[in-house]
């Protein structure tokens, strides 16, 4: 083995499009999430109001609004059957906004035919209806997409100008003076009851239209947060399946430590489970994957504790590195750590085993110190951080030459030489475990390998 693969880098362009594509899956649940919870929201508004009228409004004219509110609760169920079934088209949610301020356009300035005190139609630019407009605006933000937003902002303006146009062209309509105080205008409108204040209209619409700009903004700006921190959530979770969680901030803030090819010092470790092969064979399934997830399991939280770097799992076994990505000042006692902790771990986990009477764990370790090449590696399509070299091959074989020594751990002389120069006192400590055996012939390698073992 001369390489280890620890993750896709987030410049690999096929898979940036990959994820891109799920993000705008994901965004599109939650637009479609949104829209439900705005209609559930304005039906239920709606079906108060409705019942508030019956106290409000005298009969007969109180039914004319409740038949507006049913028509704007079924047309809020029609969102939800087109999204239900599919049918939601990109312009669905355009044509069914514009219907909606068209509708509630109407309501607000075309008098109730059923009124039994009769006004002017001019009179309703004088209720404040116009508010209801920012409510319905509003409801448009739970879309979570910008355009339909601003669509919203601009069909209410247009509605409401056109009906403001309308009201102005009636034969009888009096226009305020330009520029009227706000006294004059009152004491006006109390003497003309078709008397309307074309600047307030004019007013009205125009910070309309700025209260939907601005509305849009926001919402394009929360999706573009959202939008970013999914990403970041997302890199941050592809580095801590690999890296130790004090590496894995700086990391998803930058990639140059990930992208530069370089060689450098480091410890790699491989280790495997012995007989894993025929136990599996007599077990089911389930217990096999449930066995090996504890193993992994314990392997993973000593290499994170000591600061290692988590390369992959290989079916039963495990490659992990020291002083990738980049190097530091206890990468060999750190290893070396990681590797007693592993041995004292899996040792007492098989005293419990032996207690109930279960098949004790036989891990196996290779552990080197020297040369390596870290750097990303691959194509465009995909893009991996890699670590490379002959440390690489001679941790890979001192790990299979456990089986030939009958014990649970290999070093080689250089890792426990780096370690002690790094911290001569906890490295004793650390190799009272070990025993000296001498150098040995590797496979394939010329130069022979000194090694420690721990039985």
């Amino acid at each position: 083995m001369n390489q280890g693969g620890l993750r896709e880098s987030p410049l690999a362009a096929g898979q940036a499009s990959g994820i891109s594509q799920r993000l705008a899956r994901s965004l599109i649940g939650e637009e479609r999430a949104g829209r439900r919870l705005a209609i559930h929201g304005r039906s239920i508004a709606f079906l108060c109001i409705l019942l508030l009228l019956f106290f409000l409004i005298p009969v007969p004219a109180v039914f004319y609004y409740q038949t507006i509110l049913a028509v704007f609760i079924i047309l809020g169920f029609v969102r939800l059957w087109l999204d239900a079934g599919q049918l939601y088209r990109w312009w669905t949610g355009y044509l069914l906004t514009a219907v909606d301020f068209a509708l509630l356009a109407y309501v607000l300035l075309y008098p109730n035919p059923f009124w039994p005190a009769e006004h002017p139609p001019q009179y309703a630019l004088r209720t404040g209806s116009f508010v209801y407009f920012y409510v319905m605006l509003a409801g448009l933000a739970f879309s979570f997409q910008p355009k339909e937003v601003l669509w919203g902002g601009l069909m209410g303006a247009l509605f409401w100008a056109l009906g403001v146009v309308y009201l102005v062209s009636l034969p009888d309509t009096v226009l305020a003076p330009s520029r009227l105080g706000v006294v004059e205008t009152m004491q006006l409108a109390s003497q003309e009851p078709t008397l309307i204040d074309i600047d307030r209209a004019i007013q009205d619409v125009g910070v309309f239209l700025i209260v939907s700009l601005v509305l849009t903004m926001v919402v394009d700006r929360s999706r573009s947060l959202v939008t970013r921190q999914a990403n970041l959530e997302r890199e941050r979770a592809n580095l801590a399946r690999h890296f130790p969680p004090a590496t894995v901030d700086r990391l998803a803030s930058e990639d140059a430590a990930l992208s530069q090819i370089r060689e450098q010092n480091g410890v790699v470790l491989f280790a495997d489970l012995v007989g894993f092969t025929t136990w599996s064979e007599e077990r089911q399934p389930a217990e096999v994957i449930a066995y090996l997830r504890n193993v992994h399991a314990r392997l993973e939280a000593a290499v994170f504790r000591h600061h290692g770097t988590l390369d992959k799992f290989i079916g039963d076994g495990m490659m992990a590195t020291f002083g990738t990505p980049e190097p530091g000042e206890r990468d060999a006692i750190d290893a070396l750590a990681c590797v007693v902790e592993i041995l004292s771990k899996f040792s007492a986990w098989n005293d419990r085993r032996a207690q109930r009477g279960a098949r004790p764990v036989r891990i196996s370790l290779g552990l080197h110190y020297g040369k390596v090449v870290v750097g990303n590696i691959g194509t465009e399509r995909r893009l991996e951080f890699a670590v490379l070299g002959d440390t690489v091959n001679v941790a890979s074989r001192l790990e299979g030459l456990t089986r030939q020594l009958s014990c649970r751990a290999v070093i080689s002389r250089a890792l426990a030489d780096a370690a002690r120069a790094e911290a001569p006192d906890k490295a004793e400590e650390l190799l009272a475990g070990f025993e000296d055996h001498g150098a040995v012939q590797l496979h394939g390698r010329s130069e022979p390998v000194e090694i420690l073992i721990a039985k």
